[in-house]
């Protein structure tokens, strides 16, 4: 398995970017699962198994700014003929530092009977390995590995007891369970909500990220 994305989203957590040059970055497929494309400030990196050669090929053919080709639908569109995959939207990717001590609040881990039950989760265990989950009154909180084995956090609050808080200080707990030095999560970003609350979480906004899914 190539460690190069990993590389690059370890330095993009600690606020060291790819060079704003305008320049395309084509590194492998962390893994079977995980393709798509990050695109950074005035940089993009593309991680695919695909030829880099015909990737840089449709990007300079994108009618777009230059800027934004490896996020212009055509250009995904192509990605996805040329692999044989689909995608779900465009997301925002935040990171923020993992945190000391217990969480802000009560949580119970679910079991793996109980945790199949509920669709954040069947999703979660789709994109993600080593899948762990919590339950509050009111909210879900579930931990993973994700694209090239970072630990993504995911949110679910029921819709009555929204407005209260919970959302942010489940956000917040992620930081205090996740392992290692930060826990990343993405936003629509379309769901301005879900982003305020990751914001006023702590979390940093890194990319937009496309993930391509086979199947």
């Amino acid at each position: 398995m190539s460690e190069e994305l990993a590389v690059i989203m370890a330095a993009a957590a600690r606020g060291e970017f790819p060079a704003p040059d305008g320049s395309t970055t084509v590194v492998p497929q962390p893994g079977p699962r995980d393709a798509g494309v990050l695109a950074f400030t005035a940089h993009s990196v593309v991680f695919t198994d695909a030829d880099p050669a015909w990737v840089r090929a449709e990007l300079a053919a994108t009618s777009s700014d230059p800027l934004a080709a490896s996020m212009n639908p055509g250009f995904l569109l192509a990605l996805m003929a040329r692999t044989g995959r689909r995608m779900n939207t465009i997301d925002l990717l935040t990171v923020a530092d993992t945190l000391p001590g217990p969480p802000p609040l009560e949580l119970r881990e679910l079991d793996a009977p109980v945790q199949d039950r509920h669709p954040r989760v069947a999703r979660a265990l789709r994109f993600r390995d080593e899948v762990r989950v919590w339950a509050a009154d009111g909210g879900v909180l579930v931990l993973g590995r994700g694209v090239a084995g970072r630990w993504e956090a995911a949110i679910e609050v029921d819709e009555e007891v929204r407005h209260r808080g919970l959302g942010r200080t489940l956000a917040t707990a992620a930081r205090h369970l996740a392992p290692g030095e930060v826990v990343w999560a993405q936003q629509s970003p379309g769901n301005a909500r879900s982003v305020r609350v990751f914001q006023a979480a702590g979390y940093r906004p890194v990319a937009s990220e496309a993930l391509l899914v086979a199947g």
